[in-house]
């Protein structure tokens, strides 16, 4: 091996060390390390750099844009909780997720599922007060479980049937044939995740990273007509699971309804009495079929989409301290609602417009964004603060999200287009048909980690720049001539190394050929082998850099790099000895 190689081998382990080792971000580190082969001249920058082109990578970057839509028109929200519900048990909600998303990925590209669930997944442990990190790698590894039963549900199945098809010239993989193997290795991961997933995943996230601000407002709600709620009860509705959020009474007609029982039946018109702390006036206002029961909202001069919420304190000089709200003309001077007012921390119970403001004061506003830009400064506020992702969904665009995303979907699965074409696309209508802002939707791309994929794909392409890569792999090999079944392992292992050095993709074409000639060799089918190459490049579980979907909820979940060792190493050790059995059955050697 040439020195270069050398320089591509000691970068990878200096970065699997750093990643182990400190807190480094990973695509500071992994930046670092294509840093040192770029500076070394290891491999000339425009090799080095391929990966900030690389298809894959941009098309994870549109697919954020396409969950962007998703989101913020309430659609992937409202499967999520067909799929979940109300449950507060962390193994029932594991399996509820693990189960639809692996046939799902049998099916479809595992990465747009993986990529149109994080953000509602993000929104319902946040809102069970769950660890977000008990269930996203759950949600991966049942992504790329699922993706390993059938040809087309990952894209390392396609790449090696078009090799074999090359090779062999009229022999190829059966749509259903990886199913053979890849569904009792689904069905033990399965049972694997469900039996030591919640002992074996840290509690990270924004599970247990809200509600820590004590202010506690009273706001009110009304029940829409033609709305999904009228005839739901409080408990269907959902609206006795926002922690920290308690709905006092219900104002219906003529007469109070105090105490509620959650079987009671909600009506249109219904007006909602409820108290809690900020975050969860904010999921509130993520319910379809409820709005803000002032008057005073539906005379802003902007839509609701396009306001989002406030925090704002009172000064002594502000021109309604003294006022009531209603008497001060609030809504005229600030084009801005109260919807709560909070003081020393407490609710005020009066009625809003009534609510006389005192210096200190705490209000929670609806207005538009540039209420912060020309507030900011003013003597008017001691403080101003916006609160994120308070907007309300577009549920009116929700069955276009639906339908793009569909239309998506059927495209690359009748190989109209292809996934990188497919995704942006999509992403340019979901922003072109108001499904999600273009300002929007770029703060839902996780810059970090694409960072991370570029900088991976360059390093890996390094090693196979450099040799080094095929120099592993037929080193490791030499050790297993004279011995079918010891060539499978060895093929295996050195599949699954490479995966988690280099893309799957480019480990299972760089392993191909070695395979191929290791079968003639034998005088043995190709088929074992092909298929060992299928499952050890795929069931990548061990580290986040094997695959794409496990980079792509390492950031939400607030993982470490341990994290994915300690419960997928011994899922990795599980699929490698289910394959390396079944496939000398299925397909003689």
């Amino acid at each position: 091996m040439t020195l270069a190689g050398w320089t591509v081998i000691a970068v990878i382990l200096g970065c699997l060390i750093l990643l182990v080792g400190t807190r480094i971000s990973a695509d500071v580190v992994f930046l670092g390390g294509l840093t040192v082969l770029i500076v070394t001249q290891v491999v000339p920058p425009e090799e080095a750099l391929t990966g900030f082109s690389n298809q894959g990578m941009l098309t994870v970057a549109a697919l954020y844009v396409v969950a962007a839509g998703l989101k913020e028109t309430g659609a992937i929200q409202y499967v999520v909780n067909q799929i979940v519900g109300n449950t507060s048990n962390i193994r029932r909600a594991q399996v509820r997720i693990m189960a639809p998303v692996m046939v799902v990925s049998a099916f479809l590209n595992n990465t747009p599922v993986v990529a149109s669930f994080i953000p509602a997944l993000e929104d319902w442990a946040r809102k069970r007060r769950i660890a977000a990190s008990k269930i996203l790698i759950p949600l991966s590894y049942a992504a790329i479980l699922g993706g390993t039963c059938t040809l087309i549900g990952t894209s390392t199945n396609l790449i090696v049937n078009g090799l074999l098809i090359q090779e062999a010239s009229t022999q190829a993989i059966g749509i259903f044939e990886p199913g053979l193997v890849g569904l009792p290795c689904a069905i033990a991961g399965f049972i694997y995740l469900t039996l030591f997933a919640e002992k074996l995943l840290p509690e990270r996230g924004s599970g247990y990273d809200t509600f820590k601000d004590p202010r506690e407002y009273t706001i009110e709600m009304i029940v829409q007509e033609g709305s999904p709620l009228p005839g739901k009860t409080v408990e269907e509705a959902g609206l006795r699971h926002l922690p920290s959020l308690y709905l006092a009474e219900i104002y219906r007609q003529d007469h109070i309804i105090a105490a509620v029982d959650p079987e009671q039946t909600l009506q249109a018109g219904d007006r909602l009495i409820f108290t809690g702390v900020v975050d969860s006036i904010v999921d509130l206002q993520q319910v379809q079929g409820l709005t803000p029961a002032t008057e005073q909202i539906f005379k802003l001069n902007s839509s609701r989409r396009e306001r989002l919420l406030i925090e704002a304190v009172v000064s002594p000089t502000h021109p309604v301290n003294g006022k009531t709200i209603k008497n001060g003309r609030f809504r005229n001077i600030y084009d801005a609602v109260v919807l709560a007012v909070s003081r020393n921390g407490e609710r005020v119970k009066e009625k809003v417009g009534d609510i006389r403001l005192k210096t200190g004061d705490t209000l929670l506003l609806e207005a538009h964004p540039n209420f912060l830009e020309q507030y900011k400064n003013s003597s008017d506020y001691y403080l101003t603060s916006g609160i994120s992702n308070s907007s309300p969904p577009n549920y009116e665009k929700s069955a276009v999200a639906w339908s793009l995303l569909a239309v998506m979907v059927t495209a690359v699965a009748f190989n109209f287009v292809s996934m990188f074409q497919a995704s942006f696309v999509t992403a340019g209508l979901m922003v072109a048909t108001g499904c999600c802002h273009a300002t929007v939707a770029k703060d839902y791309i996780d810059w970090s980690v694409l960072l991370v994929i570029a900088a991976n794909l360059g390093i890996g392409g390094a090693l196979q720049h450099t040799g080094a890569a095929t120099t592993l792999a037929e080193g490791f090999l030499s050790y297993t001539e004279g011995n079918p079944q010891l060539a499978l392992a060895g093929i295996y292992l050195s599949t699954w190394l490479l995966t988690e050095m280099v893309t799957n993709n480019a480990a299972a074409v760089l392993i191909f050929p070695i395979a191929i000639s290791m079968a003639a060799s034998f005088g043995a089918s190709y088929m074992p082998f092909v298929m060992t190459i299928i499952m050890a490049a795929s069931a990548s579980f061990s580290t986040p850099i094997g695959y794409q979907t496990n980079l792509m909820v390492y950031g939400p979940g607030g993982y470490k790099f341990t994290d994915f060792t300690k419960i997928g190493l011994p899922l990795n050790l599980m699929v490698a000895g289910i394959t390396i059995f079944l496939v000398p059955q299925i397909w003689p050697l």
